[in-house]
């Protein structure tokens, strides 16, 4: 009897540990669902979009599952808080929108790659954060062990690769930035230089992240009213506020 009740302790532990897993691994999928992806992202299929076709609701679930930390840190705020982030930079990154018009925040997700593809070729924009610049191709492929270097096309043509990518972006800290998880996660705590620079914590600094260099310290910009349009949108949509500090106007990029 004493061994039939090990057995079933062990049992019963084995059903837990499985059973945790799996929350864990469906942690994004329980918040971006496949209908809520879909109605973030309604025209990323559209005939007009590049990619159409492309950024399916499965690859973003298979790169998620890679990154144990996206979209499960935290509090159920701070992950909706998160993920709305990542969406609306990424969805400016590949937006097929145009500014001004009732649907300029609905066409996220419309390009795969760089209109021009004049910015570092072959290393030019590609992917949901349009990953630029060999370093950045190199860094992200040994991350996701992919070798990026050699066939940059990869983050084009390859979903899950893709949003790895993006993903590897968002959640890696590089030189003096934070990374664009943990400002999203209020877990970003400037230093004296960041102080100095006008650099609080917001959403605002991770545009800085990502382009300050081209849209931070100059004032208000068509860019920067993007990227907040469509994180405002996302928060609404996941139930969650945005915070305060949302653009990056007066505030010198981290290269300066």
């Amino acid at each position: 009897m004493a061994r039939f009740a090990a057995l079933a302790v062990c049992a019963a532990a084995l059903l837990l540990a499985v059973a945790v897993g799996g929350a864990a691994a469906q942690g994004v999928g329980s918040v971006i669902t496949r209908s809520v992806y879909a109605s973030m992202l309604p025209n990323r299929d559209n005939s007009l979009c590049p990619a159409r076709g492309f950024y399916t609701y499965d690859a973003f679930i298979a790169a998620a599952n890679t990154f144990p930390g996206f979209g499960t840190t935290g509090s159920a705020d701070d992950i909706k808080r998160d993920l709305a982030a990542f969406f609306g930079q990424t969805s400016h990154e590949t937006t097929g929108g145009t500014r001004g018009a009732a649907d300029q925040f609905q066409w996220g997700y419309c390009f795969k790659e760089e209109i021009s593809k004049a910015t570092s070729p072959p290393y030019y924009g590609r992917g949901p954060i349009q990953l630029t610049g060999r370093s950045n191709y190199d860094l992200a492929g040994r991350a996701i062990g992919k070798d990026l270097v050699s066939n940059p096309d990869l983050v084009s043509t390859d979903a899950v690769v893709s949003f790895r990518t993006a993903m590897w972006f968002w959640m890696t800290a590089q030189g003096n930035k934070p990374s664009s998880h943990n400002v999203a996660l209020r877990r970003w705590t400037p230093t004296a230089a960041d102080t100095a620079a006008g650099r609080v914590p917001g959403y605002g600094v991770i545009t800085n992240i990502i382009n300050g260099g081209l849209e931070c310290g100059m004032g208000r910009n068509d860019a920067n009213v993007d990227r907040i349009g469509y994180y405002t949108r996302y928060c609404s949509m996941l139930g969650t506020s945005t915070g305060g500090n949302l653009d990056c106007y007066t505030q010198r990029n981290f290269a300066s």
